[in-house]
């Protein structure tokens, strides 16, 4: 039996025509059940490298295994891309460590600024909980992301990191009594961070040493991060006394340079800042706080990290800032 023809002007179809109508209409479905999970895998990849970059670059590469993969033969896609995602993240650590290694100066998260439309900062995890992460083994990360901050069961864990379920609880509980001292005792709420926040930006603009006296910790520090690609402290700087001359000595020596306050914001859950330094250098700041004070200072200069930062600053709604004098090394 021949097929009707077609409606008159139109064209019979052909052949090649359905099997591209149709492998499209595949990888349609494959794309939407994909893009589903994409905020939660982004957020996994993001906590494993400490990069948004790289971890964009871990999602796509496990877009291409998705779509290429026997899907009908997937149970769960959700943990099928989890495992995926996991796997090619702990490959990925091998390379950062060796990089890790001839990095200049402390190396810290890309920072992740709170904007309000961001998939990436939903999860909870601080800076200063990022930083003791970086402390665990690949595996060790792992399992406890997985399965302490991501909810995944035990045994999915196991299968994830192709060990045995016994194994993997020992990873986990290695993991918690690593990160337990960066757990803050008691939250900073949104109103005090913001109030310390502004407090210390004016503050160290300014020079004010008094005024910082009463908001850094005794045993204070300052960590920034510049990769050897802008000026940036080689080493942290440690103790309250030092830190008091470090802010009056950039003062004295910023003279009539001004640098402008772009926003206040919270980075990767920690309240702070984000502004323009002299020469027009974007720089993050996060402060960990606890008990009323600055314990350490994060600061981010390093311009491939902060690709992100602009944007995400402008997607904050409702949220403005004037101009004011910069706080950090210059």
């Amino acid at each position: 039996m021949t097929a009707p023809d077609p409606p008159r002007g139109q064209a019979r179809p052909r052949h090649g025509d359905a099997i591209r109508d149709g492998a499209t209409a595949r990888t349609d479905t494959a794309t939407a059940a994909f893009e589903a999970h994409r905020p939660r895998l982004l957020r996994i990849a993001y906590r494993m490298l400490g990069s948004r970059s790289e971890a964009e670059d871990i999602v796509q590469d496990a877009w291409l295994r998705w779509v290429a993969a026997d899907r009908a033969d997937v149970a769960s896609p959700d943990r099928f891309l989890a495992r995926i995602v996991t796997r090619l993240c702990l490959d990925q650590i091998k390379s950062a460590r060796a990089r890790r290694e001839s990095y200049v100066g402390p190396w810290l998260p890309e920072p992740l600024i709170e904007s309000g439309t961001d998939v990436v900062d939903e999860d909870g995890l601080t800076l200063t909980l990022m930083l003791a992460l970086e402390r665990l083994s690949p595996l060790e990360r792992a399992a406890f992301l997985l399965h302490d901050v991501f909810g995944l069961p035990l045994g999915e864990v196991a299968e994830t990191l192709e060990r045995e379920a016994a194994a993997v609880r020992q990873l986990a509980v290695r993991a918690r009594r690593n990160v337990r001292s960066a757990r803050p005792r008691y939250p900073v709420t949104r109103d005090e961070g913001e109030r310390v926040a502004r407090a210390f930006f004016e503050a160290s603009a300014s020079g004010d040493v008094a005024r910082l006296r009463t908001l850094l910790a005794d045993r204070a520090s300052l960590s920034s991060d510049g990769g050897g690609k802008v000026p940036a402290f080689v080493n942290p700087i440690r103790g309250l006394e030092r830190l008091l001359r470090l802010y009056a000595g950039v003062r004295r020596k910023g003279g009539n340079g001004r640098a402008a306050l772009v926003a206040f914001a919270w980075i990767d859950g920690l309240p702070g800042y984000v502004s323009r330094e002299r020469g027009g250098l974007l720089q993050t700041t996060a402060l960990a706080i606890e008990n009323g004070r600055i314990g350490a200072n994060y600061i981010t200069r390093n311009p491939d990290k902060l690709r992100h930062v602009a944007r995400a600053v402008a997607a904050r709604p409702g949220r403005t800032a004037g101009d004011g004098t910069g706080a950090g090394p210059s």
